[in-house]
């Protein structure tokens, strides 16, 4: 559903979009509630993850830091909140299967899949194990091991979207030629923003937003480089 669609059953886009129709997010569209909620639920310990260069070994690593902090350090399961912070190409973790494929993100920003094809779906996304709190950690076919997204959710993970990197990429996909050419980059911003996975929360800028995680809600900071 793109920007027109919306108007047409509302008074204004910025009350079904998330974070609204602007360029720049504006206070009166962020959900302030819903990202206090997801952010600041009681918590033992509290790590951002930011994430900016594409690496799908990124996940891996918070599936390792969940592990550590659960079975190495003793921290309950249920008190351990880490976020993703991902933003550039790493953003697109949080787009669902039509954003993929309507405006071709595996050739748009190179990501290919084992056999060098473009990636045509968020193939990071479902779990591959059942959800049993009761497996060994080092079952590699367990939940422990599940590195997909949303195993990590089930265990903690809070997914961030940045809107400012969602319009950017829009003006992008447009001007490079990924988006029906009826279409302009505002109604594919929308249609992103519209097509998110479960649970991600959109905040107004993910380098604003890591400020404060750390200032208000106490989150240590990890960048993922390599």
């Amino acid at each position: 559903m793109n920007r027109k669609d919306f108007l047409a059953a509302s008074a204004t886009a910025a009350t079904v979009v998330p974070g609204g129709a602007h360029l720049v997010e504006r206070r009166s569209d962020f959900d302030a509630a819903a990202f206090a909620r997801a952010v600041g639920r009681p918590a033992e310990i509290r790590q951002v993850v930011q994430a900016v260069a594409f690496r799908p070994s990124m996940l891996v690593n918070v599936k390792n830091a969940l592990n550590g902090l659960q079975f190495g350090f003793g921290y309950p399961a249920g008190s351990i909140a880490v976020a993703l912070a991902g933003h550039g190409p790493s953003a697109v973790y949080a787009y669902a299967d039509p954003v993929w494929s309507s405006y071709r993100l595996g050739e748009f920003f190179k990501l290919s899949d084992t056999a060098g094809a473009p990636i045509v779906s968020n193939v990071f996304l479902g779990r591959r194990a059942p959800v049993d709190r009761r497996a060994d950690p080092d079952d590699a076919a367990g939940m422990y091991q599940d590195a997909s997204i949303e195993m990590l959710q089930q265990r903690g993970l809070i997914v961030l979207t940045c809107h400012t990197a969602v319009e950017e990429q829009a003006r992008a996909i447009v001007s490079r030629g990924f988006a029906p050419a009826s279409m302009s980059a505002a109604e594919v911003a929308d249609d992103i923003l519209t097509h998110l996975i479960p649970r991600a929360v959109v905040v107004p800028s993910m380098v604003a937003a890591i400020a404060v995680l750390q200032a208000t809600y106490g989150y240590t900071y990890l960048t993922l480089v390599l």
